[in-house]
Parts: C-alpha cells; structure tokens; sequence
C-alpha cells in the first residue's frame, strides 16, 4: 500500500510567506502613493496631493511596524500606529477636499492625539495589546465617520460620488465593527509573535489591503472624472467672454429645453448683437473690440439668473437662455445688460467709444427645439436693428389668417 507523504513546511518557507505578507500592504501603498503624485504633477489639486501623503504614511506605518527592529518597551509600536493615524486623516482630507468642504482638520487632530494618547497608556501604562487595537481602530474609524458626516448631505449626481461615500463607510465599518466582532470570538493575545500569528492580524492585512485598493481606485477614477469634466469645460467654454461656446451652449441649451418641455415649464431667449462691431474693431483696433466683449460676459454673469444658460454663439453674438421664465423676464435682462454695458466696459476702451447693443427675444412652445427658439429671437434681433438697434425686440408670432368664408 503504497504511503502518502508530504514534504515538512520549513522554517525558510515559513519565513518567507510571512515576509510575503508583510510586504504586501507596503508595496500597494508606495503604488498608489506614486499613482497619485503622478496625477498631482499634472493636476495640482490639494486633494490629490493628499491621498499621495496618505498612501506613503500607510506604506511607512506598515513597514515599521512589521520589519523594523524592535526598540525597548516595543518604542517602534508608536510611530508606526501615528502613521495609521496619519493615513486616516490625510485621505478624509482628500476626499472631502475633492468636494471643495472644509476638511475639520482641528477635529481630525483632537481625535487622532486622544487615540494617540490612549495607545501610548496601553503601551507603556498598562501594556495591553487589544487596548491598543482599540485606541487606533477606533480613531482611524472615527476619522472616516467624519468622511460620511461630511458627504452626507451633499449631491451625489454621479455614480463615482456614491461610491466614494460608500467607501468611506466601508472603512469606518472595517476600522470599528471588524475589531469587536474578532476580538470577542477569538480572545485576547498573550504577545505579540501570538498576536502576530492570529486571525485578527490576517484579517487586518488582507481587509487593509483589500479596502487601500478599493479606497484609491475609486479616487483615481473620481480624478478622472475631474480631467474629463474640465476638459469638456474647456472644450465648451469661450476663454474671452467666460461665457460658453456655441458647440457648448447648443448642448446646453438643447438638455435645458427637453427638461424645460418635460416638466410643462417654459424657457425664455435671448439673442443680442453688439452693434456696429466690425467698425469698433476696424477703427480702435481688436483689443477694444476684445475689451467689450469680455466686458459684456461680464455683465451678463453678474445681472443673469443662476440657472441661465449663456454663450458666445458668434464674434460678437450672444444668447442667453432662461429656463422657467417668459418675455417679461427676459426683456428685464436684456435692459439691464443694454442699459450696463457702457458703464461695465468704463476705463478699458476710449472715453469717445459708447458701446451699444441690440436685442431680440423668444419664448418657447411645447415641443419647439432649440433651433426654432433661435430663429425666432434672430428675427427679433433683425427688428431691433432696423428700428435703430441699441433696443429690445421680442418675437411676435405672425396672426393666424382668418379662415375662407364659404361661397354660396
């Protein structure tokens, strides 16, 4: 009968898986951190700079606290749980910067010196490996607590905000939840090669490991949803008026006109036309002709509703998109920007230069697009100039023709 036999795990291999898993958490954390100071290099934003410190401290922390010389009183203990510390506040910091919140840093603080201070009582005080568990789960999880306070309230429009909530959640309920439920079941420990040795401690690198990863890939594609949104804003964006571009406005427009006609509202239009542009242009030169453009973005940013839309549809045409409202809105802007302009363009052109310009307006109708409105307000727009320009014309639908009387 022949015998089954296995070879004896040796002390080398025992060595060497356990280096394995040592190293594990950090090399992901040197990963990420050299990812996102890559992102920082061509971005610049805080935020990223953040979750870079934040993956060097987790890297620095772990690799202290599993291959670094053991100190008198395990001293080494200390920095390396500072480091865990460290992690916690700089990625809540990265995150709820992302969203342009103010980062508690006097919170953070206070709650990483209390666990701080409560770890170094369960290392030198009352040495007590599970009180220091405790002392920096509870904090770091608390840390992430303060990340789902903090995006609690706000809008989640896109699919990468919830996630990054949900994260946030995860790793307050790793950090908290996952140390009670362990420590209850499989009792304390009576060293640490013991505690080194236990479920607890594979269950921390292997959790950690799992949720760095899942924390920086949902970062890394929240950044990336930032680089494309800016460079779409800059694709549709007319650098000049700081108002869109027509490609950027149509689209707008056309998204604000389908909500408009799906929720029974209707969208007021304004086109307007600066007035004898191409002699401003030939006679003081382009950078006037430049100086009352942005002048007139200007003023249509600071007299404009919140939830208009507005562009730079031509060299120097405008419109203005008002969803909700009608003509009489609509003529209110187009006055006040008519009546402003002179005054916002003071001081950049020649005291002899009174710029002046003309305007047309529409309303819509249900189911009429974009294209229609635009005519409309085009037609207004020629009225106001054939009257003398330097005024306000809405579209007025032609008067249906009275029906044929029937012959006897």
């Amino acid at each position: 009968m022949a015998s089954l036999w296995s070879p004896p795990v040796t002390q080398e291999a025992d060595l060497t898986g356990q280096l394995f898993i040592s190293l594990l958490n950090p090399g992901i954390g040197l990963l990420f951190a050299g990812a996102f100071f890559l992102m920082w290099l061509n971005r610049r934003e805080r935020y990223i700079a953040y979750a870079a410190g934040a993956y060097v401290a987790t890297a620095c922390a772990f690799l202290i606290q599993d291959l670094a010389p053991v100190l008198p009183m395990e001293l080494q203990r200390l920095p390396a749980n500072a480091g865990f510390l460290l992690t916690g506040v700089l990625f809540a910091a990265a995150i709820i910067q992302r969203y342009g919140l103010p980062v508690p840093w006097r919170a953070m603080a206070l709650t990483a010196a209390a666990s701080l201070a409560v770890f170094v009582w369960f290392l030198l005080g009352r040495p007590s490996i599970e009180g220091r568990i405790y002392s920096i789960s509870l904090g770091t999880g608390i840390v992430a607590l303060m990340v789902v306070r903090a995006l609690w309230p706000i809008d989640k429009p896109h699919l990468i905000d919830r996630l990054l909530f949900w994260v946030a959640a995860l790793c307050a309920a790793n950090l908290i939840v996952r140390p009670i439920v362990i420590l209850t079941f499989s009792g304390g420990f009576a060293d640490y090669q013991g505690f080194q040795q236990s479920v607890y401690w594979t269950t921390v690198q292997f959790s950690q490991a799992m949720v760095s990863v899942m924390a920086a890939i949902s970062l890394m594609v929240a950044v990336a949803v930032d680089m494309l949104a800016e460079l779409r804003a800059e694709a549709q964006a007319d650098p000049l008026s700081g108002l869109l571009n027509r490609r950027g406005f149509e689209a707008t427009a056309n998204a604000a006109l389908r909500r408009c006609d799906g929720d029974g509202r209707v969208a007021a239009l304004l086109i307007a036309d600066l007035d004898h542009f191409k002699r401003v242009n030939d006679r003081y030169g382009h950078a006037v002709g430049d100086a009352i453009i942005t002048a007139f973005g200007e003023i249509v940013r600071r007299e404009g509703p919140a939830d208009m839309i507005a562009g730079r549809i031509g060299g120097e045409e405008f419109a203005v998109l008002i969803p909700g409202a009608g003509i009489t809105a609509a003529r209110q802007l187009a006055e006040a920007i008519r009546a402003g302009l002179s005054a916002t363009c003071a001081g950049r052109i020649p005291p002899a230069l009174t710029p002046t310009a003309s305007f047309g307006l529409a309303a819509s109708t249900p189911g009429a697009g974009l294209s229609a409105l635009l005519r409309q307000a085009d037609q207004a727009l020629y009225d106001a100039k054939r009257a003398g320009r330097d005024r306000v014309r809405a579209f007025a639908a032609p008067a249906p023709a009275p029906p044929l009387s029937a012959s006897a």
